[in-house]
């Protein structure tokens, strides 16, 4: 399909700074097949759901991936930041660094400040590469646990470009920027429908008679990038890890044959749970690399539900959700958003999909 098809207005005011407050109390729109559109708030989701219905959250949590400092062993120091978005081994990362035309193999990275350094001194970094994407391979004076402390002491959190373009991440983002099933480390964005939940929503849903399961998959770089080609068929998906347990997967399969429906909160973990599903829908315990992607014309095995945010337009996101509900009715619906002002991205309001 033409990417173009994707694509739509959205003023820089519907852009989201910051969370809301409490997070359930974000905005939630309803959107059912042939039926009318319902602005409700993501409390009210308990209404939504019927007992015996399976809510499925990801417990990734986000890495402080964003690192600042400057080339260093050259006439010129010039400041470097880089993103790290794929662990390669013990000691190595991928990331993508600003301005990458700075850097040559062999090159040294010197990241924190003389004000600023972890326990064991500077974190230092030698350019072993540059990918053809514009990657760059990272090869660290630190391996293993030194280097997650390292990386935990020196970095940031990576609030997504449309945020921190628009305004300078804080203390505050450290804890906005995690879900409240944030466990197992590993991402680079989050996974951001899960930042509605607080505990108190978590206790309805369970009084509705709806049961909550974790997996996990580690949310990429590939979730800020743009796609550039005209054709879907052109653009290459990043790969990202995930994991569903064989508990995990044996309680949904077993649930589901008594008639209850699978709700995944967020694309991250239906993209996952679709990943692991088998042409008759039962989900498989999975842990390994996945780089589905999903548009319409995609036959959904496993989800019947989706809570997710608001994309990008043009995203493989928006895609994923107009192969979920329909291309025309999420273009209504986001026109419907946009007009009644709805908040958009990361720290935004929330849509409740159910299956065309």
């Amino acid at each position: 399909m033409r990417t173009d098809l994707f694509d739509f207005e959205l003023p820089a005011s519907s852009i989201a700074l910051r969370p809301a407050s409490p997070r359930d109390s974000a905005r939630m729109l309803v959107v059912q097949p042939d039926a009318m559109l319902r602005d409700r708030t993501v409390a009210e989701l308990p209404q939504w759901l019927e007992p015996g219905d399976q809510l499925v959250v990801n417990d990734t949590k986000v890495i402080s991936a964003q690192l600042k400092g400057r080339r260093i062993g050259r006439d010129t120091e010039p400041k470097i930041e880089a993103t790290l978005i794929k662990r390669l081994d013990g000691s190595r990362w991928q990331a993508l660094v600003k301005p990458a035309k700075k850097l040559a193999p062999g090159d040294v990275v010197r990241f924190g400040n003389e004000g600023k350094v972890c326990l064991l001194g500077h974190l230092d970094a030698t350019v072993e590469a540059k990918g053809e994407e514009g990657e760059i391979t990272l090869s660290f004076s630190f391996h293993g646990p030194t280097l997650d402390q390292a990386i935990a002491d020196l970095g940031s959190p990576p609030l997504p470009p449309y945020i921190a373009s628009k305004r300078t991440p804080d203390d505050q983002d450290v804890a906005d920027y995690q879900t409240m099933f944030a466990a197992n480390e590993g991402a680079v964005a989050a996974p951001t429908a899960g930042l509605h939940f607080t505990p108190a929503l978590e206790a309805a849903l369970r009084d509705r008679g709806v049961e909550l399961h974790r997996l996990t998959l580690h949310v990429g770089a590939g979730t800020f990038l743009p796609v550039k080609v005209d054709e879907t068929t052109e653009h290459k998906m990043h790969a990202e890890w995930g994991s569903i347990s064989s508990a995990t997967a044996a309680a949904l399969n077993a649930a589901r044959a008594k008639g209850g429906r699978i709700i995944a909160v967020g694309t991250t973990s239906l993209r996952l749970l679709e990943s692991a599903a088998a042409e008759d829908g039962t989900i498989q315990p999975f842990s390994a690399e996945t780089s589905i992607f999903i548009t319409p014309g995609y036959r959904f095995r496993a989800v019947d539900i989706l809570l997710t945010n608001f994309h990008l337009p043009r995203s493989t996101l928006f895609m994923l959700v107009s192969a979920f509900s329909g291309l025309e009715t999420m273009k209504a619906a986001y026109a419907h958003a946009i007009a009644d002002g709805y908040r958009f991205y990361s720290y935004g309001d929330a849509c409740l999909l159910f299956r065309a």
